[in-house]
């Protein structure tokens, strides 16, 4: 595979500003005016000439009585679109056959890339989510490749892999997506299991070639660990009075997001706290992928009470705990024993503290920790299964999250967020692909097959349901008895988007596992 570093300098190279700084007060009309439905899109427009020349241009027009806001940015931008394809899906094919139709769809071959684009220019080709989501996305890819791997797409794989080490190395960690307005924050680590995937497939020939990039995103989730004192926090890290360290998510910036400009000043306003305090655990929120939910909120019912900074999240940790045990790992069989000792060490650590910290005995479940307030949260959220995904818990600790699933977060269709209904979308009664996956692969590891098994087949059937009425997949959806299979998820700040990428992957991936599951099958009943 080309050298990616030369592979990039084919494309025009990324803007370093993002449009906020390019536009100024430009860009704080666009949003605040709502030109765009969506303020994604503004972002992601690509701008007809030189960014200087079109502010000096709004500069000297917008006091004009005459100006027209709409028509001068239309005059000065295009708006991104859906790369045309000319996929139909047979109403008539099996969800299988489906969805290895779509990987060509969502796929996205960086060519040429667009001069003064807030798009993060890749070497080689990768899977978007797809809909609104036309970049790459950390943590979804992990879920899509489950997907790519069961439809035979290995050199797709293999793209996406070196867009990954690319990313670590050009910015020291992978951002939330490739644009210049998520650079400030990351999303759940995955690559470490990435690697493990890859390994598994055959994708990668040496798994040890990525410890430079592991050891890179390593530095970046601990900035300033060492130096901590307890009782205090800085960036990512969090230092608790006993001297236990342990990771939150964070953004670089206090300043809203550009991609939901107007909705993060209108939030903020609804609060008695410092406008820039609430845009950073805006932003924290949207690093940790649950963007958002009631899990990081003070009320559950108003967002402007989002914490997520206060909060050291169960799954980040266990997340993190990976790629510790990942370095060590791939340290040993590079002959690196002093590293492999040390990160084995640190891995063993964090075991200890996550068993420690987030383990409710009295609820038998794992919950976050608000380290602020030095008392672990009381919310059940999905994220409890994540200790047993990474293989943390002991075995009667598992036995008891599983009771907890059953009686508290399983439904008709698979396995809820949150309790707790609200408009946010990371909360009941949505489910979400990626959760069903870790609580399926996590209840497998310590023998609770029957649960796992309940749950994907109550996912697989949901998923099939809607597929049949609607010939899509979806980016979430409705879990409760009433809705499950019929209606698409709800909640958050953008409409309800097809594609797609994980969803697509986690259903592959299951579909694989249960063979005999009826969703194989085309609706004509014929495989």
């Amino acid at each position: 595979m080309e050298d990616s570093q030369a592979q990039v300098a084919r494309v025009a190279p990324a803007d370093p500003m993002t449009p906020a700084e390019r536009y100024a007060e430009l860009f704080v009309d666009v949003q605040c005016s709502r030109v765009f439905e969506d303020s994604k899109t503004f972002v992601d427009c690509i701008p007809r000439k030189d960014p200087e020349a079109i502010l000096a241009a709004y500069r000297a027009c917008k006091d004009d009585p005459q100006f027209d806001l709409t028509t001068f940015v239309m005059g000065h931008f295009t708006p991104e679109c859906e790369p045309v394809s000319n996929y139909v899906s047979p109403p008539e094919q099996s969800l299988v056959t489906h969805i290895d139709g779509l990987w060509d769809v969502l796929t996205r071959r960086p060519q040429q890339h667009p001069e003064y684009s807030s798009l993060l220019p890749l070497p080689y080709a990768y899977v978007v989510p797809g809909g609104r989501f036309r970049e790459l996305y950390y943590w979804d890819s992990y879920f899509t490749m489950l997907g790519l791997a069961e439809s035979g797409r290995p050199h797709l794989m293999r793209t996406m892999a070196g867009n990954f080490a690319y990313l670590i190395d050009a910015y020291g960690h992978v951002p939330n997506g490739n644009r210049t307005y998520y650079l400030g924050r990351s999303q759940p680590p995955l690559f470490a299991m990435m690697i493990d995937l890859f390994a598994r497939y055959g994708v990668i020939r040496r798994a040890r070639d990525y410890l430079p990039q592991l050891r890179k995103e390593y530095a970046y989730w601990m900035d300033g660990a060492d130096t901590l004192p307890r009782g205090e926090a800085y960036r990512s890290c969090v230092r608790l009075s006993d001297g236990t360290l342990l990771n939150r998510y964070w953004d670089e910036r206090d300043t809203p997001r550009e991609e939901a400009y107007l909705e993060d000043v209108l939030t903020a306003r609804q609060s008695s706290r410092p406008a820039q305090e609430v845009y950073r655990d805006l932003r924290a929120g949207a690093a940790s992928g649950w963007d958002f939910s009631s899990r990081w909120l003070d009320d559950p019912q108003q967002l402007a009470s989002i914490r997520t900074t206060a909060l050291l999240p169960v799954d980040l940790n266990c997340f993190l705990h990976k790629l510790e045990a990942q370095i060590a790992s791939l340290s040993a069989k590079s002959g690196e024993v002093e590293t492999a000792k040390a990160f084995q060490r640190k891995a063993n650590e964090r075991a200890q503290a996550i068993r420690r910290v987030f383990w409710n005995e009295r609820e038998g479940a794992f919950f976050d920790f608000d380290w602020q307030r030095d008392r672990r949260c009381t919310m059940l959220t999905a994220a409890t299964v994540t200790p047993l995904y990474v293989g943390l818990a002991d075995r009667e600790q598992a036995q008891r999250v599983a009771q907890v699933i059953r009686q508290r977060l399983l439904c008709t269709g698979g396995i809820a967020t949150t309790e707790i209904d609200t408009d946010q979308q990371w909360d009941h009664p949505n489910g979400w692909a990626p959760l069903q996956w870790l609580a399926i692969r996590g209840l497998n590891h310590y023998d609770e097959a029957s649960l796992a098994q309940t749950i994907s087949d109550r996912w697989l059937a949901m998923v099939g349901r809607l597929y049949e009425r609607r010939n899509k997949l979806i980016e979430k959806y409705v879990l409760t008895p009433m809705e499950a299979g019929a209606a698409g998820g709800g909640g958050g700040e953008y409409p309800l988007q097809d594609g797609f990428g994980w969803t697509n992957g986690v259903t592959r991936k299951l579909l694989r596992d249960n063979p005999q599951h009826s969703r194989h099958q085309s609706r004509s009943g014929t495989s």
